[in-house]
């Protein structure tokens, strides 16, 4: 029985600094570790801080995540994507070029018989009224269409100033106030998940109640931490 892997906002290429470097050296030593004690594993939402399929371009800066990706199904290993608020303008190159399995909305699935729902948790806060708005925006096909007549040169800094907007609007100090997410968690356990799992609040959380379990993801930028489902119980941990 092999493991399964959990983990989210990660948020590639937010900055020029030498830590992004740091960041991703991390990532593809856990890709590493996933590929060799792994079964699947699911990204919930925010790898990218950025991330727009024209036609034929994508961004640069991402070879070596993709390749390590890319490494994991030619492998065998299932590869899920749960999108988040960073990854509006998603389209088809990771399911067609990786054959990783995408989903663009709240994933509801069975582990080793257990249910699990996967959620990148944006949009749930009653506060986040404006994000559920600008989210039918960027969604909006028309609007994708004119972005995409948009040169990449130009294109891709002016997107990258409005996920720097996000990610400030989704930063908070401190320990984050969860209360909306454990509510939505309990509605889940009530029709039967057995693990609800949620990212974007950049801060690690695990509650047990009762068999059930909660869990917020954290983040790589600062905790650097994951989930482990082992088939009988879902750990939060630390990549060290």
């Amino acid at each position: 029985m092999g493991y399964t892997y959990f983990f989210s906002d990660a948020h590639l290429g937010m900055s020029q600094h030498k830590s992004e470097k740091q960041k991703e050296e991390k990532l593809l030593k856990f890709f590493d570790h996933v590929a060799t004690s792994g079964e699947s594993l699911y990204i919930v939402g925010d790898l990218f801080d950025f991330w727009f399929e024209y036609r034929t371009v994508i961004p640069r800066g991402y070879m070596r995540i993709l390749g390590a990706l890319n490494q994991l199904r030619e492998l065998g290993k299932e590869v899920h994507y749960i999108a988040g608020n960073h990854d509006f303008w998603m389209r088809d190159f990771l399911s067609k070029e990786l054959n990783i399995q995408v989903h663009f909305e709240p994933l509801d699935t069975t582990i080793y018989g257990k249910r699990f729902y996967l959620h990148h948790g944006d949009g749930l806060a009653k506060d986040d009224s404006g994000y559920r708005f600008l989210k039918r925006i960027f969604r909006n096909r028309f609007n994708i269409f004119l972005y995409s007549m948009l040169h990449p040169d130009l294109g891709i800094p002016f997107a990258k100033w409005i996920s720097s907007l996000s990610r400030n609007h989704s930063a908070s100090t401190g320990i984050p106030d969860d209360s909306e997410y454990r509510e939505e968690a309990m509605k889940k356990f009530q029709q039967g998940f057995d693990y609800v799992v949620f990212g974007h609040l950049h801060y690690p959380v695990v509650q047990m109640y009762g068999e059930k379990t909660y869990v917020i993801l954290g983040d790589w930028i600062e905790y650097f931490t994951y989930a482990l489902f082992d088939g009988y119980d879902l750990q939060l941990m630390e990549w060290r």
